[in-house]
């Protein structure tokens, strides 16, 4: 079996974005790149590099979601397209998920205490989409599954930075095709996504985050074929400086809540925290935010008030 790698270019501040071509008892395309003209010039060039036509692909497998990874599968219509179970609602554009889904981020907003004239970023959430795919997973996959078609391959359910995110791991080579879970330049942003079950409230994104980094430093891996940039090596080195460098903005922001009868909002922290970007990126800054909360909730740091307001409050323990 061999891995060739696809850089495909995109429009999002991360840049580039790669897939891979697994050649072994089936034909098989990791992550299809976003739903734009030069995407798929890239997946038809690097697909032609490697011997391969789009048309012989015989699977496509999803690491997550998101449009950068999620776009193309509609140029392979005759392959089998996986994935977690996650991503099926937005390929499949259900609109019953997406009332919730509006319904779930403004409800967050309103509890982290963004002002009205910022609610309009609930619409925004769903920006994706004009470059996501539009056609249902054929079969889903999980924990514990085999890669189909590659049964050296584990299927590793690694939530945090998506609620879909699955990376596969060859024990026998310590190989892990890790999608968006650790980036040899930038930290992954843990996102803060609406649950499939609305019963089970809002996911904790960075601490799933953190337990799928701790998950990692427990493997023998060698190399991650990484969803952007370029592979990573020295894994368990990088993975515990990046916990470290959690732990710190943690403790910053833990110095930014006071102390006695004074309270700040998640809305109030995020302003100080990113004073320069949390107008134009309110979701992605929230999100931050939301993550260093739920960190020093679990460590007891903090203590957490619902107001009469509707809106939660933070003060040091």
């Amino acid at each position: 079996m061999s891995i060739h790698k696809i850089i495909i270019p995109t429009d999002f501040a991360v840049g580039d974005v790669n897939a891979y071509l697994l050649k072994g008892d089936m034909l098989t395309l990791i992550d299809a790149g976003p739903k734009t003209p030069a995407a798929w010039e890239a997946l038809e060039n690097g697909l032609k590099d490697a011997g391969v036509r789009t048309q012989d692909i015989e699977q496509v497998v999803l690491t997550h979601h998101h449009p950068d990874h999620a776009g193309w599968v509609d140029g392979f219509e005759q392959a089998t397209l996986y994935g977690h179970p996650y991503n099926d609602v937005w390929l499949r554009r259900d609109e019953a998920f997406f009332d919730y889904h509006d319904a779930f981020y403004m409800e967050r907003l309103k509890e982290e205490g963004v002002p009205e004239e910022l609610l309009f970023w609930v619409r925004k959430m769903k920006r994706p989409l004009q470059l996501m795919g539009n056609r249902p997973l054929d079969m889903t996959i999980n924990e514990g599954d085999q890669l189909p078609g590659h049964p050296d391959w584990q299927v590793m359910e690694a939530l945090g930075h998506a609620q879909s995110h699955l990376e596969f791991w060859n024990e026998e080579s310590g190989e892990l095709i890790g999608g968006d879970n650790v980036i040899a330049h930038i930290s992954s942003n843990p996102l803060i996504e609406p649950p499939l079950n609305p019963d089970e409230g809002r996911p904790k994104s960075l601490l799933q985050y953190n337990a799928s980094l701790e998950r990692l430093l427990k493997l023998p891996v060698k190399k991650i074929y990484s969803g952007h940039g370029e592979d990573v090596h020295h894994v368990q080195e990088l993975i515990t400086e990046r916990l470290s460098k959690q732990h710190k903005r943690a403790m910053k922001v833990l110095e930014m809540l006071p102390e006695g009868a004074d309270e700040k909002t998640v809305f109030e922290l995020t302003k100080e925290l990113f004073p320069y970007k949390y107008k134009s990126e309110t979701g992605l800054t929230l999100s931050e935010t939301i993550g260093q909360v739920d960190y020093l909730l679990e460590d007891g740091l903090i203590m957490e008030r619902l107001g009469d307001d509707g809106i939660f409050y933070y003060k040091k323990a």
